[in-house]
């Protein structure tokens, strides 16, 4: 197994799950995410026009523009790029563009074995978090909440409202092969959803 990604909105409980699975994996695992690459823009890139808007203000909606677009490409690749040259890594996504999104990813990642993770959160419960850590805009969360899983297909769904991240980082180990081997899984490659929230759930209430 080489990557792990995991897709979720803000506030979803993806960077908890990522930490927790950094624990959990025998192996060194590097934690890269979304807000990798925006930490690293220059300022000016910050506030919408050519780079991306609606971090620091708005509605929750964000905003992609050609420059930002065309970085975010280049940076996909150089993840792939580490993976192949053998770092092990879990990657903390927001799909904005849903499908299309994930088939960037999947066009970049090719050849190297991939778990994909959908993280699920209540919107409800997303927007409580992104009041209580106050370094996002208010909606964000609860604007992302759906729309990041359309179309997406994935090996396993977790449900961080409804189980601990150290319980959905469990199940997401459960899928990563001890062996080094293939832990790619044939819905996620055929474009078929294979949900085991229900799993996940039952593990948080026992």
């Amino acid at each position: 197994m080489h990557v792990i990604v995991l897709n979720g909105g803000s506030s979803s409980g993806k960077s908890s799950i990522a930490r927790c699975l950094q624990e959990l994996l025998p192996e060194p695992w590097l934690h890269i995410g979304a807000d990798t690459m925006v930490d690293a823009l220059p300022p000016s890139l910050r506030g919408g026009g050519e780079g991306i808007g609606g971090l620091e203000d708005g509605d929750g909606t964000v905003e992609v523009g050609p420059v930002f677009a065309a970085l975010d490409a280049a940076w996909t690749i150089g993840v792939a790029a580490m993976a192949r040259a053998g770092a092990r890594i879990v990657v903390d996504e927001v799909f904005l563009g849903g499908a299309s999104s994930q088939a960037r990813w999947r066009a970049a990642l090719e050849g190297l074995d991939v778990l994909w993770v959908g993280v699920h959160c209540d919107p409800a419960v997303a927007a409580e978090r992104e009041a209580a850590r106050g370094d996002r805009v208010a909606g964000m969360a609860a604007a992302q909440a759906e729309a990041v899983h359309q179309g997406v297909a994935y090996d396993l769904v977790v449900d961080s409202s409804r189980a601990a991240a150290a319980d959905c980082a469990r199940a997401i180990t459960a899928r990563v092969p001890a062996d080094g081997s293939s832990g790619v899984q044939a819905g996620a490659q055929a474009g078929v959803r294979t949900d085991v929230q229900a799993d996940v759930q039952a593990d948080a209430a026992s």
